[in-house]
């Protein structure tokens, strides 16, 4: 069975290990990125009616002006930033399972204002003609060089996860940098656009049937036999 390595940032990346570890595969965790805050400035509160989050790191690295939010209601990509917004006190206006865009589509036809919080790197978005939003870059994520021991396992077969469009940009270079049989590797993609991003010559790659992590370790243990 070949290895599944994951290369997203922490926390993510120990939480993927973990989760494919539980479906019995072989699992390498190699994050790739450091995530850090970004200076910000926040609208007043009052021209706000709910908060779009699309990554829990949005929350994690949004800092103390974050505060100013509480008492607007979050719609979140998925569970996991549910999760991290109910630990901080937010209501949960939504909780999607396909992405910020079905949940943009999903919100009744009346004006509401939105403030999005995002990374540097995020998915564009068609906003309805009846919502407003804002958006602020809260985080980032500083991309790091492939470390001798994961190009050593990459050149005998792996299954690699990727979770973002820059991350498959990412890691297709440092494998054309390091001279990586890409023949060798099979790109399982938390999406299309993250297939598309990752370009040709993988042994294999493929997208999981939903963007959500047990989707893509679904997908990847397909791939690993």
């Amino acid at each position: 069975m070949k290895p599944v390595i994951a290369i997203r940032p922490e926390p993510g990346c120990t939480a993927t290990v973990a989760a494919g570890e539980a479906l019995g595969l072989t699992m390498v965790g190699h994050p790739l990125w450091e995530i850090g805050g970004c200076d910000w400035s926040p609208p007043h509160a009052g021209a706000i009616d709910a908060l779009l989050i699309g990554s829990a790191n949005a929350l994690r690295f949004a800092g103390p002006d974050l505060a100013r939010f509480i008492a607007k209601p979050v719609h979140a990509v998925g569970e996991t930033t549910a999760s991290e917004a109910r630990a901080m006190g937010f209501a949960l206006g939504s909780v999607g399972q396909g992405g910020l865009q079905q949940i943009i589509d999903a919100l009744p036809r009346e004006s509401a204002r939105l403030l999005r919080l995002a990374g540097a790197e995020r998915v564009p978005l068609t906003i309805p003609t009846h919502l407003a939003v804002e958006t602020r870059v809260v985080y980032e994520a500083v991309p790091r060089p492939v470390p001798p021991g994961l190009a050593d396992r990459l050149r005998t077969g792996a299954v690699v996860l990727l979770h973002s469009a820059a991350a498959a940009q990412h890691f297709a270079t440092e494998c054309d940098r390091l001279a990586l049989p890409r023949e060798r590797i099979a790109i399982a993609a938390l999406g299309p656009r993250i297939a598309a991003a990752a370009g040709a010559g993988w042994g294999a790659c493929a997208t999981a049937a939903q963007p959500r992590d047990p989707a893509l370790l679904s997908l990847a243990r397909e791939m690993c036999h």
